[in-house]
């Protein structure tokens, strides 16, 4: 059966480096230390690519520089972000987000897992400010869902809704790589409020649900926890 062409928001980078970086990060040879630095530099392309797109530049008050000389100050919009990272692995995006955005942005997690036999998300862990009592955060304006694998699509579909729910306006996704059929289903979600921005698109899943070839999986990975 011919595959389905992505929709017109997924983005999948052809950055060489990203490539290059995305081949030694799929070896089983790469070690934890080697996983988690390539997981941050993937993220850092794909997030400057995603963030090109996804906020605005917007002038300031003038400001002065040390040698006494006037400049014209730049802010960037939405003024309201926050980063969603996907527990766990999506932890190992979180540095390289943060370095990218010009001003601190509040971080809420989401923790999802899949079950094994049924392949359908389960939220455990949830503090978005909706879910926290006594909290007066309103929605951001544009959320950044950081998860490195986009498998079955369920997780991202999860994690877009729950979003949603809270209020946010804009999602934009930064993914390492995904499956074809995972990543349209998420994309289908929500067109006209979601985007999605990737290093590498496979073409096939296992019948566990894992991409072939893959990642393997991510979070086993960065914390050591392969065959626990």
């Amino acid at each position: 059966m011919a595959q389905r062409p992505l929709p017109p928001n997924v983005h999948v980078s052809n950055h060489p480096c990203l490539v290059a970086k995305l081949s030694q990060l799929r070896s089983k040879d790469t070690s934890a230390k080697d996983v988690k630095t390539l997981i941050h530099e993937i993220s850092l392309i794909v997030g400057c690519e995603a963030l090109a797109q996804a906020i605005t530049v917007v002038p300031g008050p003038a400001g002065q520089t040390p040698l006494g000389f006037e400049y014209q100050t730049a802010t960037s919009q939405p003024a309201t972000i926050s980063l969603v990272p996907i527990l766990r692995s999506g932890l190992g995006m979180v540095e390289a987000a943060q370095t990218l955005l010009p001003t601190p942005v509040p971080i809420h997690h989401l923790g999802l897992y899949r079950e094994p036999t049924t392949l359908q998300p389960v939220e455990y862990y949830n503090n978005l400010p909706n879910h926290v009592q006594n909290s007066a955060e309103p929605p951001s304006s544009l959320a950044i869902i950081l998860d490195p694998v986009i498998a079955t699509g369920g997780t991202c579909v999860a994690a877009i809704q729950t979003l949603r729910e809270w209020g946010t306006q804009r999602i934009l996704v930064l993914a390492v790589v995904g499956a074809a059929e995972g990543v349209i289903h998420a994309a289908e979600e929500w067109p006209a409020g979601v985007e999605i921005w990737l290093a590498g698109v496979d073409a096939e899943l296992t019948d566990r649900g894992m991409l072939k070839p893959g990642l393997g999986d991510v979070g086993d990975r960065l914390f050591l926890t392969i065959g626990k």
